[in-house]
């Protein structure tokens, strides 16, 4: 609580607003542009994002390079408001503002991500190298993408197609020390007269990871490789993109069990602590993907049509790496379509308009001999319009969409009788919201927004039945719950002048029938000897706070302050059911910024940062039952340097150098998942730590060919 109220204090009274660093992805230099000139993904269509009444993050492609990150969460994960549930240093999910699993939608290639993203340790399965920014929608945005949205939306966006006449290419890699990360990325794209391509191979490797505490840690090695191909056409009339994927992961599962005399941590036979094969038990998971983007100029407006097909194969090794026990198979067709158009309008200030329908189909299967989820077939529809307009100083920005589900779930008998029973369940939804801008003067914009949001449960939640491997627990699912619905208003005062620039956002959030799974009241154990969690339902309040203030007395110098939390309450409740479970505890970051060179003749951009990542102590848990325990705050301590080099005024090569954890921490943080494996006998101490200190060096080499 201490460091709580030292990151209040010492961010004080300037907590007014922040405006965006904006980096071009053409230009390797920061450039600190006004908010009014950044252009972001609105309800109608790309808008400035000083005319968003809903808070929107943007990390950019100099900042993704900058960062020392094992995934592309990982990568965004230290933005106000976000956090990741992690597994090991291979896995992570996305959370905004509390809120994770299926109220968090992922975006990529412009259709929405779906891989099971139901289970604890199941990751996103996007490579990193192969996005160029990252627009994050924070509350609410069912608008645009339908069910699931509640929470908000990550969307990847690729690099820019180049201009006519352009082609280049780019070589990457980079290497960690704490768990031997190896990894490159090869790129090559161009423009011929309108034909357009995008090409890229990526890979990387990791061995165990190791802190003070626990050593290397068994089960936390991973290995990854993507590749992903563009190709069409961009003309003045508009552009039709094919791209097709494909993502493979192979991550470890560290199960965290200890010797009862030694306490030290348990491995198989093949485990080697620099190794970088697999040992049981391990997933290996396929993700297939081909979308197609097309955009055509039409009357005043543009139509937008997108399709897309993905497969995602999830496998289970527990007992041997050739027989896998769980086996989920999942096809997933994607499909919106969207008008979008200006109309002009007496005032002089134009009115923009979009309209469309969107939605998509799944069928999951089971190939393996364990079952935790029921087969199931799913089919998605929605309807929205939305509209902008302009009345002098205010931008207001509302919508409405209309959602349906279908869902049926397959019937199931085993050697032991009926598994799973054959049920069938519709859900239906209205979302919702009124937003407006205020520019009270340049620089200084106030923001309010009232959101309405839907999700519908999914198949985990409603049938699951049997054991989650990865998460040490028996799960039984709920045919009854229904569907999630919430309420959320947002107020936020952004300020851009010439020496401080800063953000604070407050939201509430209401959710009836908040969906979430706790331990059995009766404390029950499964044959296997797991603890067995059921889901529930009740009625949620979530609030919360972000905020941040860039000091920049003279160009080359940046202090940079953070803020985020969020108080996560079940109403209704006794004290120890009283908080959500996996609530992120307040933290505050804090880095100081100097920028050595600009426009250098060798060295150009260059830079040097300390920072600080302040976690306070977690007490806010949901108590009942063991399900979670209390967790210490912690502080991390960073360092990094960048620069490119520049030989007679050419751009060669790119240079980065983090060093994350100076002080060799030991630590665990909340939302880790590792932090309820085993006690250790001699110390008392539960669960796995987090990584100890990394270095990490990053290399990028542009080509230009012409």
């Amino acid at each position: 609580m201490k460091q709580y109220i030292l990151g209040l204090s010492l961010l004080g009274v300037t907590l007014a607003a922040k405006s965006q660093t904006v980096h071009d992805s053409t230009d390797v230099f920061y450039r600190h542009l006004d908010i009014s000139e950044v252009t972001v993904t609105g309800l109608t269509g790309k808008s400035r994002m000083s005319e968003m009444p809903a808070p929107v993050s943007i990390v950019t492609n100099r900042e993704l390079q900058a960062t020392a990150s094992s995934n592309i969460i990982d990568a965004i994960s230290r933005r106000p408001g976000i956090s990741q549930l992690t597994t090991g240093s291979g896995i992570s999910k996305p959370v905004i503002r509390g809120l994770g699993f299926n109220r968090v939608v992922v975006v990529n290639d412009g259709i929405r991500q779906e891989g099971q993203q139901w289970g604890d340790e199941h990751g996103i399965e996007v490579d990193a190298q192969s996005v160029g920014s990252v627009e994050i929608l924070k509350g609410p945005a069912s608008l645009m993408y339908g069910s699931d949205a509640m929470a908000g939306v990550m969307i990847f966006h690729p690099q820019a197609t180049l201009p006519e006449g352009r082609m280049k290419g780019s070589v990457e890699s980079e290497y960690q020390t704490n768990n031997g990360l190896a990894g490159y990325s090869v790129n090559l794209a161009g423009n011929a007269s309108g034909f357009v391509w995008d090409g890229r191979w990526s890979q990387k490797g990791a061995h165990a990871y190791k802190n003070k505490r626990d050593g290397y840690v068994p089960g936390t090695q991973f290995g990854e490789q993507a590749a992903r191909l563009m190709v069409g056409l961009s003309k003045p009339w508009g552009h039709s993109h094919l791209t097709t994927s494909l993502y493979h992961l192979t991550p470890s599962i560290a199960e965290g069990e200890r010797d009862k005399l030694t306490g030290e941590l348990e491995h198989g036979d093949n485990f080697r602590r620099h190794g970088y094969s697999k040992t049981l038990p391990f997933q290996q998971v396929y993700h297939y993907k081909a979308v197609w983007d097309h955009a055509q100029r039409m009357g005043d407006g543009q139509l937008k049509v997108l399709a897309g097909y993905q497969q995602n194969r999830r496998q289970e090794f527990e007992e041997r790496a050739d027989d896998y026990e769980l086996y989920f198979r999942l096809h997933t067709m994607n499909y919106d379509v969207r008008y979008q158009t200006t109309l002009s309008a007496a005032s002089g200030e134009p009115w923009h308009l979009a309209a469309g329908m969107g939605g998509m189909w799944q069928r999951s299967q089971n190939r393996g001999e364990e079952v935790l989820i029921p087969a199931y077939s799913l089919f998605d529809a929605g309807l929205f319009a939305t509209a902008s307009h302009r009345w002098g100083q205010w931008n207001v920005t509302g919508g409405v969409r209309a959602d349906r589900r279908w869902l049926h779930s397959e019937a199931l008998t085993d050697d032991e009788g009926l598994r799973f029973s054959d049920f069938r369940r519709r859900f239906s939804g209205i979302s919702a919201s009124i937003g407006a801008v205020w520019n009270i003067i340049r620089g200084l914009d106030l923001r309010f927004n009232v959101s309405r949001g839907f999700r519908a449960p999914n198949l985990s939640e409603l049938g699951s039945d049997g054991v989650h491997e990865g998460t040490l627990r028996y799960e039984r699912g709920n045919h009854m719950l229904k569907a999630e619905h919430s309420w959320q208003t947002d107020l936020g005062l952004d300020f851009s002048g010439r020496y401080v620039s800063a953000q604070l956002a407050l939201f509430a959030n209401r959710i009836d029938n908040f969906i979430y799974i706790a331990r059995d009241a009766d404390m029950s154990m499964s044959e296997d000897g797991l603890p067995v969690f059921r889901y529930n339902a009740g009625d949620a309040r979530l609030m919360g706070l972000e905020a941040s203030v860039d000091l920049h007395p003279i160009h080359s110098l940046h202090f940079e302050n953070t803020f985020s939390m969020v108080d996560a309450r079940q109403l209704h409740q006794s004290a120890d059911m009283r908080y959500l479970p996996f609530t992120p505890a307040p933290r505050w970051t804090s880095e100081l910024k100097y920028e050595l060179t600009h426009d250098g003749r060798l060295f150009d951009h260059s830079y040097v940062a300390v920072g600080m990542e302040c976690n306070a102590r977690q007490t806010h848990i949901y108590r009942a039952y063991g399900t979670e325990t209390v967790t210490a705050g912690y502080s991390l301590f960073h360092v990094s340097a960048g620069t490119d080099l520049k030989p007679r005024g050419r751009h060669v090569a790119s240079l980065y150098l983090t060093v994350q954890n100076v002080f060799d921490r030991v630590y665990q943080n909340h939302l880790s998942r590792q932090k309820y494996t085993d006690v250790n006998p001699l110390t008392g101490r539960m669960g796995i730590a987090g990584m100890g200190r990394n270095i990490c060096l990053r290399l990028m080499v542009p080509i230009e060919v012409f």
